[in-house]
């Protein structure tokens, strides 16, 4: 299915986005792969501070996903995978939609502009760690141009793909 995707705009979060990111994550589907359930808020307030952080030391981050009518409706973005499993130092992308806004293409256009955002800031590459049922995800990296790299299983002991993509550098980085 070829259709447009809807215009959708990231910002760097504010300290109000926590509240906003606390309340769209609260569905039950949105967290089957991440635990389950929403963090205490006090989770999303750090990090959102982290995100303020990563943008302004390297460029990116994971941003606020807003709407056609600017309400906050999730987050995509990038970060360093900083756990000791998977792609250690490598930079992965990643999103996360409140329920009713899934199945219109929003994570698609904020993950293409994702690609763009850190394509611009010089990262040659980006993974993609997705839980190996998350079919909704799995399909998002295909839509991206994204392979399927290794299938690994985390620590809790869940099976887990990890897809990657390189970035060819974008005109703004190609000088002289």
């Amino acid at each position: 299915m070829n259709r447009a995707l809807p215009v959708v705009r990231l910002r760097v979060p504010t300290d109000e986005d926590a509240v906003a990111w606390h309340r769209a994550f609260a569905h039950p589907d949105v967290m089957e792969f991440h635990g389950g359930r929403a963090a205490e808020l006090s989770a999303y307030e750090e990090l959102t501070a982290r995100q303020r952080r990563h943008d302004a030391e390297r460029g990116f981050c994971l941003w606020t996903m807003l709407d056609e009518d600017d309400r906050v409706i999730g987050f995509t973005g990038a970060q360093p995978w900083e756990r000791e499993w998977g792609p250690t130092g490598e930079i992965e992308i990643g999103w996360r939609l409140a329920r009713e806004h899934w199945g219109k293409g929003y994570v698609t256009a904020a993950a293409r502009e994702t690609l763009e955002r850190v394509r611009a800031a010089g990262v040659p590459g980006v993974v993609a760690m997705v839980d190996a049922r998350n079919e909704r995800s799995i399909a998002v990296t295909r839509r991206l141009g994204m392979e399927l790299a290794e299938v690994f299983s985390t620590p809790d002991e869940r099976r887990g793909h990890c897809y990657r993509l390189e970035l060819a550098p974008s005109s703004d980085t190609q000088s002289n």
